[in-house]
């Protein structure tokens, strides 16, 4: 089968009607070119401008305008609980590690130091399996680190 090419990305709520799917991590949605599997078995070749974060969501638009759902895999995570829900949140964030916040826990990919360390503070860490879709910074739609912050950062 033939590879499908797609350099357009479509925001999540911009778009509507997808033919297929893509099931990546969070790691995988960071990505400039590459050859990607559907679920229906296509080769989806991503070859965007530059390299981009793809949100749970969002779209790639093909060659022939039909359109490729991301969505968030499952993978292993760790879930962060307790009592100084806010502190823990700042250390996390401290160390400038991803985080996904709901309102009774935090959730982080596996990381040892990390975790040892927000025990200590008197979390519970647990692990997880899910997606995983932490939040995109102060500037929007994306990853929270790599871009500059100064008085042109949203015209990126």
């Amino acid at each position: 089968m033939a590879a499908f090419i797609s350099q357009k990305l479509r925001l999540a709520g911009t778009w509507r009607g997808a033919i297929d799917r893509l099931e990546l991590s969070y790691d995988d949605r960071f990505l400039r070119r590459k050859l990607l599997r559907s679920v229906a078995g296509r080769s989806v070749l991503v070859d965007l401008a530059q390299t981009m974060s793809l949100g749970h969501g969002d779209a790639l638009e093909l060659a022939g305008g039909e359109l490729v759902e991301i969505c968030a895999a499952d993978e292993d995570l760790l879930a962060i609980s307790g009592e100084n829900l806010v502190q823990l949140a700042w250390h996390i964030g401290n160390r400038h590690t991803p985080c996904q916040i709901e309102p009774d826990r935090l959730l982080i990919q596996p990381d040892p130091v990390i975790g040892h360390m927000l025990a200590h503070l008197g979390a519970s860490v647990t692990p997880t399996r899910q997606a995983f879709n932490p939040e995109g910074g102060a500037y929007g739609h994306g990853r929270t680190h790599a871009h500059a912050h100064g008085h042109t950062a949203h015209d990126h």
